[in-house]
């Protein structure tokens, strides 16, 4: 055109010369394309294509700009439709219904907030899409949005990482940072406070809903602004955003985590996943957003007000992705939520639509494949398992799965198995490899016994079983008890390999793969099993018979089964809460064929069941804790309640076994007495308590349904009632202290107890507070009362009645005598305040840390005697009539407190004692003993501690305490709220088996911090102190957020008098050895060469024994755990060496326990022995250097020179007059008045010294009165 305009004549000639120029050269960029193209598509497949695009693995980072033919390779994934059916089951079971009117744009505009819109988009969120609870979800919602972007590839990295955690597991990240709620803060919960104590009116419910969002936007705001200044979450969040770059796998593992452990969110993360793929413009990030939906349905699923509007979305998805997306949402509803994020091998499958396979390794070698999903249970794998190969006895066959030495059953039940796998892979990036290099193994065998097992019906299970008995015996996991019983194994073995025939050079060949290893070591003894081997084939009479394969097999099996009940048990962690006294009430509850055992984590046996014992089983689901309750009733009413987190599978567990034995039963016993009227000679006379035998092949399970029964009794056989009789689960007899324990009385009175509910007469007959309310109470506020009959309508005013149960605040106190105290009268009204929040009965924030209602409580009554009366009357007020189950039980545990605390005057006491005997509640007993117990041993100073809330509320009146000993070892000791620490001292001294307690006291140490307990003071009262301490000293520990102190208890020597070595051996070995070493190679005390060298020796022989390889080898850093490091450069490392071993070998044959003896005995006679050595900085003396050293022990107070360890001058505990500390000093004056000299100094342990005086002086003061 512009050639023609500017009038050349030959512009077409010119303009299709042009053409054919550029077309020629645009056919060789085609060439060149193509051929690319081609190379691309010959190595480029779906699965090659996805492992490029994400790389979860193998590469840290995704990669951007992605070249057009592999966009249209992931676009494919979606466009290509499945032909067959992707989840077995599902296209049956699902519904086809209508969903087109469930459109996520209608949802959107419905309930997204701030009015964002449900397209595509780039932008950061300035709000959560939906409205959600906490300050934190919205945080944790933007985080997710930013993260889902940069999964989608729509977002980049952070331009420089300057946090790169190795081997960081996302989701327990996750867990701590989402445990801090912004909802606890304190200005969250007192707008809500406020919203709930708004009118309840119609109308001004509709004002509340509006003032509610108003305000709960305003409170967003705010936090947004930093006047709500709580960084718990926001720091970690800003880390994981912008200053780490990490990898798809961590990002889903950020995204789902969040699903999987916050309910609130997972609406809001599948409207993001739904908001950025409507109108996605990016193919890459159309694909990869529905990869990330398809993976998050597989783990959790949406809210029922959002699953419709999900499932329609899908629908109208790509047709090669919808209908397995759909699939995975309906497995996850049927098989409920995973407890871990996608595994490696579930993100390979997603991405190409396949189901997962996995191997499963059996006893026999085989190892079969196994096609499973991602909601797959281990029932439905072991089902699966069966039918495959063809196992009809399936019962009691479980999935384990191993990672090294480490071993977990994940059962036969609910448990999802890609969880297991998922939480094997993180194991294994936490230990420095890749997800998919962790070496787990999947494994199917023999977990338990049914009592009626018999090996002859199912010729699979037997010879599973069979190769599992055998794998075990080789590697030491079964055990005989004799080396008769090792031999006929084995010879049972040997004839099932090899025939009758015994050829002894075939055994001896085979003997290793025959013997158990740990029998046959090195060629050792191998004549001697031979001979035992070929005997006991000799005599067995499978080979006599020539017994078929199979039946050996059973006998083998059957053995099994009698000798190892223990080692095929089902194992359920527990804590008993009430109930017959067990020796300890955390324990393992093992079920087998045998009965139910209670096993402590010594393996030794608590106490056996037998399935005949046990009359009753139950459980109870628990709300806001894993910690279910289970119940178990014996014949001989014993009532055992334990908190068990899988009370459920236990429960069915043992009603399974029962309701199995009962039916196979021909034994039951007569629960009433039974004559029939007419004599006749063919009905039974049965007495309560007798045995009947059924007979003429009556069982158990047809005489549940039939009217009579046909056994044998006293020796005479005859017809009788059903309904006088009771099955017994028994396979044979029961013996005859089972029998006589049924003839007791009240044998057969064991019966659930159904809820009480107390009648008009029962309510008569409980003690109230009516009568001393008149006495003592205020009167109460006047109210108007319109009553109306048939001849008059009258008004009659009558009083508030202050003893009975109410759910209104009180503005003033119960008590008359307080009234006239405003500050008394105001922490009274707060008092009661705080039960109501407690108790549920109005509505209240969830508190920071447990204790924060019940220090409202009792804070100001236990510095307040007037108080206590008042706290107690209005914990008995709230307890009469309260017709809220869940309100009465919380304000038992609020009674179960206050006996714990403190007592009443005479005469409220009197009214308590009565109010607590006429209830029925299972605290009125514990209450009454701790009234006394408190009465007997004073007050607390403070409020229960939060262990003692948080045992109480999960229904345990025992409280155990680890308690550390300095030579790593440890005992846990019953602790309840009035256990002071001279109490634990003793036990501990009594169970240690020392001489004497004389000494010894309990440290806490938390931080950097130790601090000794007072051997009078209450153990929670000193935490509670502590605690509190902490809070106001620390900074970090006065943040909105609470943080839970992590503390640990030690019980240690402290006050060195009457220590002498050897008069208390185990006080030498468990603490006096520990403690005085670390202070020797410290180089506090002053000690020769040659008793350097001595000592050095022995301490080898504490460590090592008699293994003289590593005193041979001896390097630098054994060195410095042998010799003070201030003596070391007097030798040569080799003079050392030589000088030790000649001292280790003139020791001879010492033990180790000797060596700390004479340890003990070497430094015993210097003057420091069993001091506790402090570095500070002194300014008063000139003569003294400027560091020093204080010794503090028996002898008094030793000044000490650092370089020499020369002691300076020592001052008697007559000669000190006061002394002082702080937190930078410590001030000690001695000698008189008159002539007083002063002794300051520089140190942050002041605070030690000045506790390590007091105790010694207090000591010693103590012993001369």
């Amino acid at each position: 055109v512009l050639m023609k305009k500017s009038g050349n004549k030959n512009y077409k000639r010119l303009a299709e010369a042009n053409m054919q120029k550029r077309l020629a050269e645009l056919d060789k960029e085609y060439v060149l394309v193509e051929e690319e193209v081609r190379d691309d598509a010959d190595s480029l497949n779906v699965d090659d294509f996805v492992n490029h695009e994400f790389n979860f693995l193998d590469r840290d980072f995704p990669v951007f700009g992605m070249r057009q033919n592999r966009n249209e390779v992931l676009m494919g994934m979606l466009k290509d439709g499945a032909d067959h059916e992707l989840l077995p089951g599902y296209l049956k079971e699902v519904d086809v219904e209508d969903l087109s009117a469930y459109n996520f744009k209608i949802f959107a505009a419905t309930y997204f907030v701030r009015n964002n819109n449900p397209q595509f988009s780039k932008k950061p969120l300035k709000e959560s899409l939906l409205e959600l609870p906490t300050p934190d979800d919205v945080i944790a919602a933007q985080a997710i949005w930013i993260t889902i972007l940069r999964f989608m590839g729509d977002l980049p990295e952070p331009k420089y990482e300057t946090s790169v955690e190795k081997g960081e597991n996302v989701l327990n990240r996750l867990n701590e940072t989402i445990s801090r709620g912004f909802a606890n803060r304190k200005e969250f919960k007192e707008i809500v406070l406020q919203e709930k104590r708004q009118s309840s009116s119609k109308v001004d419910r509709v004002k509340l809903i509006n003032m509610t969002l108003k305000r709960k936007t305003k409170l967003l705001d705010d936090l947004r602004r930093g006047m709500v200044e709580d960084n718990s979450s926001t720091e970690y969040y800003a880390e994981w955003l912008n200053s780490r770059r990490t990898t798809n796998i961590e990002k889903l593992h950020f995204i789902i985590g969040h699903g999987i452990l916050r309910s609130e969110l997972r609406d809001e993360i599948f409207c993001q996943i739904c908001k950025q793929l409507t109108n996605n413009p990016t193919k890459p990030s159309h694909a990869r957003g529905w990869i990330l939906l398809s993976l998050c349905l597989g783990c959790f699923s949406p809210s029922e007000r959002f699953v419709t509007y999900l499932r329609s979305f899908i629908r109208d998805g790509p047709p090669g992705y919808a209908p397995y997306c759909e699939g995975r949402l309906y497995r996850t509803f049927r098989n409920g939520l995973r407890s871990q994020p996608p595994s490696w091998l579930e993100l390979q499958a997603t991405k190409n639509k396949d189901a997962i396979n996995l191997k499963v390794s059996f006893m026999d070698d085989e190892v079969r494949t196994i096609e499973v999903d991602s909601a797959s249970t281990s029932a439905e794998v072991c089902h699966k398992i069966a039918l495959s190969i063809n196992l009809r006895d399936a019962f009691g066959f479980s999935l384990l799965i191993s990672l090294g030495d480490m071993v977990m059953s994940l059962g036969s039940g609910a448990d999802h198995v890609m969880d297991a796998i998922s939480q094997c892979e993180q194991y294994a990036k936490e230990q420095g490899c890749p997800e998919r290099a962790a070496s787990w193994n999947l494994i199917y065998r023999k977990e338990i016994f049914t009592p009626w097992h018999d090996p002859g019906e199912d010729p699979v299970s037997t010879d599973l079983i069979y190769h599992q008995v055998v794998r075990g015996l080789k590697y030491g996991e079964y055990r005989c008890n004799t080396e008769g019983d090792v031999a006929a194994l084995v010879a049972q073995q040997y004839f099932i390999d090899n025939g009758t025939e015994m050829n002894q050079k075939i055994l001896h060949t085979r003997l290793g793969e025959y013997l158990p290893g740990y029998l046959l070591k090195q060629g050792e003894n191998v004549e001697h099993w031979e001979r035992n081997i070929i005997d006991a084939f000799g005599k067995s009479v499978c080979v006599k018979q020539r017994y078929p394969v199979i039946k050996v097999k059973c006998d083998i099996v059957r053995y099994t089964k009698a000798v190892w009940p223990m080692l095929f048990s089902r194992f359920f962690e527990a804590i008993q809460i009430s109930g017959p006294e067990l020796p300890k009430n955390k324990m393992i509850i093992a079920v087998n064929w045998t009965g139910v055992y209670m096993i402590d984590d010594q393996e030794q046996i608590l106490l056996e069941l037998p399935f005949v014992e046990i009359v009753y089983v139950g459980y109870e689901e628990a709300q806001g804790t894993n910690l279910h309750k289970f119940t178990l009733k014996t014949i001989r009413k014993e009532d055992f309640v334990f908190r068990c987190p899988d009370a459920a599978n236990l429960n069915k567990l043992i009603v399974y076994l029962l309701d199995g034995l009962k039916s196979r039963s021909t034994y039951c016993v007569v629960i009433e007495d039974y004559k029939h009227p007419g004599e006749a000679a063919s009905f039974l006379v049965l007495k309560k308590g007798e045995l009947v035998i059924l007979k003429d092949g009556t069982t158990g399970e047809s005489l549940m349904t039939s009217t009579w029964g046909y056994g044998e009794c006293n020796g005479r056989l005859g017809d009788f009632p059903t309904e006088v009789v009771q099955l017994l689960p028994v396979i044979e007899e029961p013996s005859e202290d089972v029998i006589a324990t049924f003839k007791k009385d009240g044998a057969f009175a064991v019966q659930e107890q159904a809820p009480q509910t107390m009648s008009t007469v029962q309510r008569m007959k409980v003690h109230t507070l009516a009568l001393y309310a008149d006495e003592h109470f205020r009167i109460g506020k006047k109210s108007t009362v319109k009553q109306t009959s048939l001849l008059t309508a009258a008004k009659r005013g009558s009083h508030e009645e202050l003893w009975k149960f109410t759910n209104q605040p009180i503005l003033q106190p119960l008590l008359r005598q307080l009234t006239s105290n405003e500050e008394a009268s105001r922490d009274a009204c707060k008092a009661f305040n705080a039960i109501l929040k407690y108790m549920g009965d109005i509505p209240a924030p969830k508190p920071k840390m447990s204790n924060e209602f019940t220090d409202e409580i009792f804070s100001a009554a236990l510095s307040n005697d007037l108080l206590r009366d008042e706290v107690y009357c209005q914990i008995m007020r709230q307890l009469t009539y309260n017709r809220l189950a869940r309100s009465e039980e919380h304000g038992w545990e609020l009674m179960y407190f206050a006996t714990g605390l403190f007592v009443g005057s005479t005469s409220l006491n009197t009214e308590l004692n009565k109010f607590l005997k006429s209830r029925s509640h299972p605290f009125v007993e514990p209450c009454l003993s701790r009234l006394q117990k408190t009465e007997k041993v004073g007050p607390r100073r403070y409020p229960p501690y939060t262990i003692e809330v948080d045992a109480i509320q999960h229904r345990s009146m025992e409280i155990y305490h680890k308690i550390y000993f300095p030579d790593d070892t440890d005992e846990a000791v019953e602790i309840d709220s009035l256990t002071k620490a001279g109490d634990i001292c003793s036990v501990l001294a009594s169970r240690l088996q020392l001489i004497s307690s004389d000494g010894f006291s309990l440290f806490v140490m938390i931080g950097d911090k130790v601090f000794s307990i007072p051997q009078d003071t209450f153990f929670f009262d000193f935490l509670h102190e502590l605690i509190a301490w902490m809070r106001q000293t620390t900074p970090s520990w006065n943040s909105a957020a609470p943080i839970q102190a992590q503390y640990q208890v030690f019980f240690m020597k402290k006050l060195w008098v009457n220590t002498v070595p050897g008069r208390d051996r185990n006080a030498d070995q468990i603490f006096h050895y520990h403690q005085e070493l670390p202070k020797y190679l410290r180089g506090f005390h002053k000690t020769s060469k040659q008793d350097a060298i001595k000592l050095a020796a022995l301490i080898y022989r504490t460590k090592f024994g008699d293994q003289f390889s590593q005193l041979a080898q001896l390097n630098a850093n054994l060195l410095n755990e042998l010799v003070p490091s201030y003596i070391i450069k007097v030798n040569s490392s080799s003079q050392w060496k030589k000088d030790i071993i000649a001292a280790y070998q003139n020791d001879g044959t010492m033990s180790a326990e000797d060596a700390k003896g004479k340890f003990l005995e070497t430094i015993y006679h210097w003057p420091t022995f069993g001091s506790t050595f402090f570095e500070v900085k002194q300014t008063v003396d000139r003569t003294y250097p400027e560091i020093v050293t204080v010794a503090i022990n028996k002898n008094g107070v030793n000044i000490m020179h650092p370089q020499t360890k020369d002691i300076l001058v020592t001052h008697d505990f007559s000669e000190l007059n006061n002394w002082s500390s702080g937190n930078t000093y410590f001030h000690l004056t001695i000698g008189n008045m008159m002539r007083p000299t002063k002794f300051l100094c520089e140190t942050s342990q002041g605070y030690k010294m000045d506790d390590l005086l007091t105790s010694y002086t207090e000591y010693l003061r103590s012993k001369e009165t």
